[in-house]
């Protein structure tokens, strides 16, 4: 969809709906036209609208504007949050699309406690995610949405609002990316499938470059752990390097990405339950995370050095596969005894934690995984897990986060779960038990990034939604991954 930002007179611009936000008992805003106030203000006191909280109501033909029509949409009787503002925007780009406008302008609020630059950013990001569709695979996809150009509108000229619409186009993108990797089928979207992308990527950009680590170079390199996953596959394992750089390597080393690449989880030889076992093709919602700020980050052209890892395999349950009861030795030297092959995720992980470190010496490595349905029961789909061993890491996480609207919450990484992983016959054991399940998983990660500042995301509960028609990828974290980027970048 195209973006543009207007300070046009209102009664001067043509378009097929003009959108208004208009909160119960406030006052209309003394930028309209006073055709546009009184009207409003007796369509109102005749009942026709009360500006409850989601309501939205069409006024056609309405007076002293060029628009064809005004949708009214009301906001409730207490201020808006910013995450509140960007639902309510949400939705009603929904409405739009199911509607014959084929261009509407939005009028930005003065009272939302947010620059006009967030509105313009957030919102153009907001609207990209709900006109995305997923239906490659139909074989007559429903008819387009007619809506082709949202424009935002203000009284005042601000040639900022031009770099917000580029930014928000740029992360919405990263995010549709991250959404289509997910909701690919996993018959299509298997680990080599990803190395393409990759590849793909690195001639769309001249600052990426694109290094894959085969399965059977990964096992001569030492990567027990990952290749015990890979193995039960007739899919080879890839582990997937990207670099992106916008800025000069520095003495301190890059920022690292490393996305969790479970293409498909059948929980190899302790097998998964078969009712809704076809959402685990959203296991590799951390490395659809990872592209996805790739992209970004290659769009916007931002200044810094970054590595970023896909360790990506399927978990398969062939005569090969990986058993309960064996011990593999990681990359970093330390040995695994394999309880549940069902705890994967941490197993291919660890290698790749490893692998970046002594490869690109990282300043800073965030992993994001769809780790453990431990972190579903305790944040539910609203929030993802941050665990980190840098307050600042974890910080500067969660603003990103709450500026966005895709927010996480922080959780501990004490010492005294690390007891729970003890095994007596290696070094550690893959599953810490049935207590503080999210914790352990992150604990044994920890094993493998102590000396580097390091930040743990379990997106299992906010990568995807289940059940029905609304079932897909949800495209988090990319909008809290590439605003932490752009933060570090001084963007």
């Amino acid at each position: 969809m195209d973006y543009a930002a207007s300070h046009k007179a209102l009664d001067k611009i043509k378009a097929d709906a003009l959108v208004l936000v208009v909160a119960s008992n406030a006052d209309l805003p003394a930028s309209l036209p006073q055709a546009t106030r009184d009207q409003l203000a007796a369509f109102i006191k005749a009942g026709d609208f009360s500006g409850k909280k989601g309501q939205q109501v069409w006024l056609h033909q309405p007076d002293g504007v060029d628009g064809k029509r005004l949708l009214l949409v009301g906001s409730g009787d207490k201020a808006l949050d910013n995450r509140g503002w960007l639902q309510l925007l949400g939705k009603t780009i929904k409405t739009l699309t199911q509607s014959p406008v084929k261009q509407a302008v939005w009028l930005l609020d003065d009272q939302l406690d947010a620059s006009l630059e967030w509105q313009v950013r957030e919102g153009t990001r907001v609207a990209e995610e709900n006109t995305y569709r997923f239906d490659e695979y139909r074989s007559k996809p429903a008819p387009a949405a007619k809506l082709t150009k949202l424009t935002f509108w203000h009284d005042q000229r601000n040639p900022a609002l031009s770099q917000a619409i580029k930014t928000g186009k740029a992360i919405g993108a990263g995010v549709n990316l991250a959404r289509d990797l997910g909701n690919r089928p996993p018959n299509d979207c298997y680990p080599a499938y990803l190395t393409g992308l990759a590849r793909d990527l690195g001639k769309e950009y001249d600052k990426l470059t694109v290094k894959v680590v085969t399965e059977a170079q990964a096992e001569k390199m030492g990567m027990g752990a990952f290749c015990a996953v890979a193995r039960g596959s007739e899919k080879d394992g890839q582990l997937i390097i990207m670099e992106y750089k916008g800025a000069k390597p520095g003495k301190q080393g890059p920022v690292a990405l490393v996305g969790k690449g479970i293409t498909f989880d059948t929980g190899g030889i302790s097998l998964k339950p078969g009712a809704s076992m076809d959402e685990m093709k959203y296991d590799m919602g951390g490395a659809a995370s990872v592209f996805g700020s790739v992209k970004t980050v290659c769009e916007l052209d931002l200044p810094l050095h970054m590595v970023a890892v896909v360790a990506a395999a399927e978990n398969m349950p062939d005569g090969s596969a990986a058993r309960p009861g064996d011990i593999v030795k990681t990359l970093s030297g330390q040995t695994v005894e394999i309880l549940n092959t069902d705890a994967e995720g941490r197993l291919v992980l660890c290698d790749a934690l490893t692998y970046v470190q002594q490869k690109h010496k990282p300043h800073t490595v965030i992993d994001i995984a769809t780790l453990t349905g431990a972190c579903v029961v305790a944040l539910g789909a609203h929030a993802q897990a941050v665990y980190a061993n840098d307050d600042d890491l974890s910080q500067a996480l969660l603003a990103a986060g709450q500026e966005t609207g895709d927010r996480g919450w922080p959780m501990p990484l004490w010492d005294d779960y690390q007891s729970q992983l003890d095994s007596p016959f290696a070094d550690m054991q893959n599953i810490g038990g049935p207590k503080a399940g999210s914790i352990t998983a992150a604990c044994f990660l920890h094993r493998f990034a102590r000396d580097v500042k390091w930040a743990h995301l379990d997106i299992a509960g906010t990568a995807w939604i289940s059940g029905g028609m609304s079932k897909g990828a949800t495209g988090r974290p990319v909008p809290m991954l590439t605003r932490y980027l752009m933060n570090l970048a001084g963007k």
